[in-house]
């Protein structure tokens, strides 16, 4: 677990570096964009009350739809096949218990501000709480090594 901090950190330190230096080429990311709506059909509806641990753990459905939501509303910053190409934090590096889950599903609603600067958008009323799992999932599928 504390390998993977390490790791998670140290992708967090390389993208406050890549951006900062970076700030003015467009180029960097994969490009802007409206968040694109996820096709859920065949989860689990989840309901009104936001979960704080992963319903979708081991669901190969979830796998599939998550891997078509990452790519269409995550990608651009955060890297295709999920390795970040410096912009935002590598998702791989996650950890991949409750306490992940929990980080996630926070950041994923919210989005996170910095010195009045959106730095990732907030999700919540734009996707469903089901393709953020679904994204999850597929995250957590991703080999943690290049």
């Amino acid at each position: 677990m504390k390998l993977k901090m390490i790791k998670f950190a140290g992708s967090l330190a390389i993208s406050a570096i890549m951006l900062f230096a970076n700030a003015q080429d467009p180029a960097m990311a994969h490009g802007d964009g409206a968040p694109q709506p996820v096709d859920t059909t065949g989860l689990k509806e989840l309901g009104e009350e936001w979960l704080k641990k992963n319903p979708y753990k081991g669901n190969e459905l979830a796998v599939k739809i998550g891997s078509s939501g990452y790519n269409s509303n995550c990608a651009r910053c955060h890297g295709l096949d999920v390795k970040s190409g410096g912009i935002a934090p590598d998702l791989r590096y996650l950890e991949d218990d409750e306490e992940g889950d929990a980080w996630y599903i926070m950041r994923v609603r919210k989005g996170y501000h910095q010195n009045g600067v959106t730095k990732m958008p907030k999700f919540e009323g734009l996707i469903s709480q089901e393709a953020m799992w679904a994204i999850r999932e597929y995250i957590d599928t991703r080999p943690d090594d290049d």
